[in-house]
């Protein structure tokens, strides 16, 4: 099911964002009318909006459109915002200055998810603080460390700092125990923004190169599909499948409310 700007999506409605790809996006879990950090997904689209049209979105009527696709859905659901223009004309990208709303439900997995594993490639994502639909290059890659027998893959700064996967944000916890959030061109995920604000375990953001990737006691991808997953392999390096300091952070995050739509 899709509804835009509230109303059933028509084949017509969509074209331009099949033919087009331009948009920015978030992705949901819904569980029984909340979301977790759903203040922050709002935040996010007014800001990609204007990064990515210029123009400010409507909240509220964000909010409105949401609550409708998703009325009298209970359980566990994945919800999908994309914001697009249907008037989008590819020789004047710069005239799409009335973005229309898609909303549309899809199942969502139980979490965690098992432990994966990830390969390492030289690529910075453009604009990489937006979520925007242009998901061509990072797809590619996966499928490159799918066919080299990794589950995804994680991004490297020509640098050589570590930045995030595929379509998650990566952490680290080194022999102390602290939490070490890449300091690099990333997505500010939601949920590592949650994350980021809970009292324990210690955190920190700092640079992480690839030779230092060794020296760490155990990875982890997070976005709002997996939870806390745990990295069990990050090209020829092995971590446990599961740490102390990963289970705190497994729990801390179930035991955070969701926002009722």
């Amino acid at each position: 099911m899709a509804e835009l700007n509230g109303k059933p999506a028509t084949l017509d409605d969509l074209q331009s964002l099949a033919l087009t790809n331009y948009g920015h996006f978030t992705s949901m879990r819904m569980e029984d009318g909340t979301i977790r950090g759903l203040s922050l997904h709002l935040d996010r689209l007014v800001r990609d909006c204007r990064a990515v049209f210029g123009v400010e979105l409507d909240r509220e009527q964000t909010l409105s459109y949401i609550r409708k696709a998703v009325e009298g859905v209970t359980g566990v659901a994945g919800v999908r915002v994309t914001v697009f223009d249907p008037a989008l004309d590819m020789a004047r990208p710069s005239d799409a200055k009335t973005p229309h709303v898609l909303v549309n439900l899809r199942p969502a997995g139980a979490m965690p998810p098992p432990p994966l594993t990830a390969k390492t490639f030289t690529f910075s994502r453009d604009d990489a603080e937006v979520k925007h639909i242009g998901l061509h290059p990072q797809l590619k890659l996966r499928r490159d460390a799918q066919l080299a027998g990794f589950d995804d893959a994680v991004f490297v700064e020509r640098d050589g700092r570590v930045s995030e996967g595929g379509t998650w944000n990566l952490g680290f916890v080194d022999h102390e125990g602290t939490v070490i959030w890449p300091d690099a061109p990333v997505l500010p995920g939601t949920t590592m923004l949650l994350l980021q604000g809970l009292e324990a375990p210690k955190q920190t953001t700092a640079p992480v190169q690839l030779a230092d990737v060794p020296n760490m006691v155990a990875a982890f991808a997070t976005n709002v599909s997996i939870g806390v997953r745990t990295v069990s392999a990050l090209d020829d390096v092995q971590f446990p499948q599961d740490h102390p300091v990963l289970a705190a952070l497994r729990d801390a995050y179930a035991d955070i409310p969701g926002e009722r739509l």
